[in-house]
């Protein structure tokens, strides 16, 4: 391990709440029909503007836990607190926004009408809906696509679509489940570049899931690693590279280099077992 590019894990044990603490997970458990355990014991806290991954290979509940975050499903058994506030199942918070796996563009509907979707329902007047959503459209680099409908787009421009549609309902706090992971990898890095941009100016406190440890490294302040079925933390990296960040320069670090080889032994342990299982 290259000397000073990793900070000591923090202790996996339920943080006490202060008042920069946005997301605490403490004890988080999940099992499943048939005894079926998810994720076990599942103990850590987000500050606010942090921008923290959820590392791990296939099936190790990052996404379930992510899915209890947002009170989608229920938990077996531990505590979720949003803004010192326990949060629960089937809980609707304004604060919080979501991205999922695929994109949820409507087909129904154009590129502005689709961004302009939350707006409609908040009630939005339609001259500021349309300023914003024209805004919208010039940050991801989607001009002259205003009228076209999903059909007619790539992948990567619906993803980009759906990412914006939820951003421009200004959550503070930015759930995203492994939103590139269909992608190819120049198309992924783009939308590296543009998350990053539209990051950096709105410093959302986000929790992304991904499998790429690529991804996690060029986006995150932190990374926690998930262990293999039953999911458990393993391990909760810092990632210290400078913002703001080229999502395609900082890969040709050599730092970013050490940095992945170091996780990568940890993560490649997961992987292994989950094989064996």
């Amino acid at each position: 391990m290259a000397a000073g590019l990793l900070k000591p894990a923090p202790s996996v044990d339920p943080v006490p709440a202060t008042g920069d603490q946005r997301i605490e997970v403490r004890g988080l458990g999940k099992t499943f029909a048939e005894a079926v355990v998810a994720v076990d014991g599942v103990s850590f806290s987000i500050a606010k503007g942090e921008f923290v991954a959820l590392l791990g290979p296939s099936g190790c509940g990052k996404s379930t836990i992510l899915n209890m975050v947002a009170g989608l499903i229920p938990k077996s058994s531990g505590e979720i607190l949003i803004d010192r506030t326990p949060f629960a199942y089937g809980t609707v918070n304004p604060k919080v926004g979501y991205v999922f796996q695929r994109d949820t563009v409507f087909p129904w509907r154009t590129v502005e009408a689709n961004i302009g979707y939350g707006l409609e329902i908040a009630g939005v007047p339609k001259a500021e809906r349309k300023a914003r959503v024209a805004d919208a459209i010039r940050q991801i680099s989607l001009d002259g696509f205003e009228t076209r409908f999903p059909r007619m787009l790539s992948g990567g421009m619906r993803q980009r679509v759906a990412l914006m549609r939820t951003l421009l309902m200004q959550p503070e706090i930015l759930l995203m489940d492994e939103p590139f992971g269909a992608l190819d990898t120049h198309t992924k890095l783009e939308m590296h570049r543009i998350l990053l941009e539209l990051w950096e100016r709105e410093r959302q406190t986000v929790l992304f899931v991904t499998h790429d440890l690529g991804e996690a490294l060029t986006l995150a302040d932190r990374i926690i690693l998930l262990s293999a079925r039953p999911g458990r933390i393993k391990e909760d990296f810092e990632v210290p590279f400078a913002r703001p960040r080229d999502a395609v320069a900082l890969r040709e670090t050599p730092e970013f280099g050490r940095l992945f080889s170091h996780i990568w032994h940890s993560l490649g342990e997961e992987f292994r077992r989950t094989r064996a299982d």
